[in-house]
């Protein structure tokens, strides 16, 4: 009866954090008017923010195992390149919601990274339960929090492109879905999944660093300057590692 509570336990408190990811699509409720500038402006903002959750990742797997990140990078990198490749040749097929051809594209590809990105979290939260109930609790609140940002960068890219704030927000949800699914096998095999763990971190890393430079900076500055578009990417790459700092303090 304690194991199952324990496993149902996590699987809500990873559950949780996807939900929270819901959460980033809120302000754009309040944006009625998306220009094109506007659409520059929010792929700077999903750079930024996704450049500093890399950081992030790397810095994490880089704690648990060098080699093993930087293998991740390098993986996630190459994965990256072959999904590109794929998508663009079958653009003319693909549709998401509204959005079809190189939009479409674009959607999938944010939709991919962040999925990709939370099996990685998925896993560290049910690796801190081992750690124990405390460490445990402490971790799924951080990543919830850390989420809600992460919905804002999926948001900022699919709602200029005509996906409806709402689809964007249930999209963010459903891209956040592998954290309580991983969660609960990470805890109860979690000697093995602490080993892997450097491995997918820099793998969630790379496919982000990756998406940043190939579609968002490109795409960024066709309606912005350079110095504009390296303001906003800078500050909202600074704002989110300042958002980590707080969640370790």
């Amino acid at each position: 009866m304690t194991t199952t509570f324990t496993i149902w336990g996590i699987f809500i408190a990873a559950l949780i954090t996807a939900l929270a990811t819901g959460l980033g699509a809120i302000p754009f409720f309040f944006a009625r008017n998306i220009s094109e500038r506007w659409l520059s402006i929010s792929n700077a903002i999903a750079a930024g923010l996704m450049l500093g959750a890399s950081h992030s990742l790397i810095v994490e797997g880089m704690h648990k195992g060098n080699y093993r990140a930087l293998l991740g990078i390098l993986i996630g990198l190459f994965f990256m390149l072959i999904l590109h490749g794929w998508l663009h040749q079958h653009e003319a097929d693909l549709h998401v919601g509204e959005l079809e051809g190189a939009n479409a594209v674009k959607a999938l590809l944010i939709m991919g990274v962040m999925t990709l990105h939370s099996f990685a979290e998925g896993v560290g939260v049910g690796v801190s339960f081992g750690g124990g109930d405390a460490l445990g609790s402490l971790i799924t609140a951080a990543i919830a929090i850390h989420n809600i940002p992460e919905g804002l960068a999926i948001s900022a890219v699919l709602v200029p492109r005509g996906i409806k704030p709402t689809r964007a927000g249930l999209l963010s949800i459903v891209s956040s879905l592998p954290q309580p699914l991983m969660a609960v096998p990470a805890f109860l095999f979690v000697t093995m999944f602490v080993t892997i763990l450097p491995i997918g971190l820099g793998f969630a890393a790379g496919a982000m660093i990756w998406m940043v430079f190939s579609e968002l900076i490109p795409e960024t500055l066709e309606d912005l300057d350079h110095s504009t578009a390296a303001l906003i990417i800078t500050l909202a790459f600074t704002a989110m590692v300042a958002f980590q700092v707080l969640l370790q303090g």
